[in-house]
Order: C-alpha cells, then sequence, then structure tokens
C-alpha cells in the first residue's frame, strides 16, 4: 500500500542542496514566471526557483517578457508549465500568486500567498509595477531564506 502524500513528509525536506522555490501563478505566463526569474537572477544558484500554474497560457506574455528585458532578464527561452503534485512535492517553499488556486499541501512545505495582480493583458508599462513588487517580495523571500 502507498502511503498518501499528506501522511509522508515532504521529499523537499529530506532533499540535499539548495531550497525550491515554485511559484504557482494561475496561468504561469506573467507573474509566477517573473518572480522566478527573478529569484534565480538574485540567488545565484543559492535557491532553485521553478513556476507552474493550474491552467497554463501557451506563452509567457510578451510584455511581461518585455518588462524584463528592461531589468536585464531574458524570459524568451521561457514557458508555461502545469502545476504537478511533483513540483510541489519537491519544494521546500510554495508561493500561490493573485489568483492560483491553491495547491496540494504537504508536510515540511512551506506555503505563502502573495496577493500580486495578475498583468496578463496590459502593456509593458502596466507590467512595469507587477514587476518591481514582485522584485521587492522576491529580495524579502531570499533574505529570509538566507
Amino acid at each position: 500500500m502507498v502511503p498518501s502524500p499528506h501522511t509522508q513528509p515532504s521529499a523537499a525536506a529530506a532533499h540535499v542542496g539548495p531550497p525550491t522555490v515554485l511559484f504557482v501563478g494561475a496561468r504561469d505566463a506573467a507573474t509566477s514566471q517573473m518572480a522566478a526569474a527573478l529569484l534565480a537572477t538574485h540567488a545565484g544558484g543559492r535557491v532553485r526557483a521553478l513556476s507552474a500554474g493550474s491552467a497554463p497560457a501557451v506563452r509567457v506574455d510578451p510584455a511581461a517578457v518585455a518588462a524584463m528585458a528592461e531589468v536585464g532578464i531574458d524570459l524568451t527561452t521561457r514557458f508555461p508549465k502545469p502545476l504537478t503534485a511533483d513540483a510541489v512535492l519537491v519544494s521546500d517553499v510554495v508561493v500561490t500568486l493573485g489568483g492560483a488556486q491553491p495547491c496540494p499541501v504537504l508536510p515540511g512545505t512551506r506555503y505563502l500567498a502573495w496577493p500580486v495582480e495578475d498583468p496578463s493583458g496590459r502593456d509593458v508599462a502596466g507590467v512595469r509595477p507587477v514587476r518591481d513588487e514582485l522584485d521587492r517580495r522576491v529580495r524579502g523571500l531570499l533574505t529570509e531564506l538566507g
């Protein structure tokens, strides 16, 4: 018999290496992609950053790509990914953004909810304030993670 994931310790708690942070957006097309890229950039390998969406889009939002390019971060090779139990299982921290659906809750995993606006459908000027808010929050999380 396979035990329920709700009764098992998180795989993240047992892994060796840098902590993993999963950013979950509804479509994994803007906020989650930006947050993961910002964390990866600022962490310099000290933290692993993932992104996923409960209903992934076909592509990353072009305005998000352009807004991130303004700060020297390339999102052109990124693509939206579906939220899976495995992604949650390997994560030490799961951050849901805006209106993303809740994730499976596993013991040993820290969960955060950031009420960040979804900039989908906005132009670059409309994405910038969201990018900057994510940058502030990501830097704070990175400080907490050490």
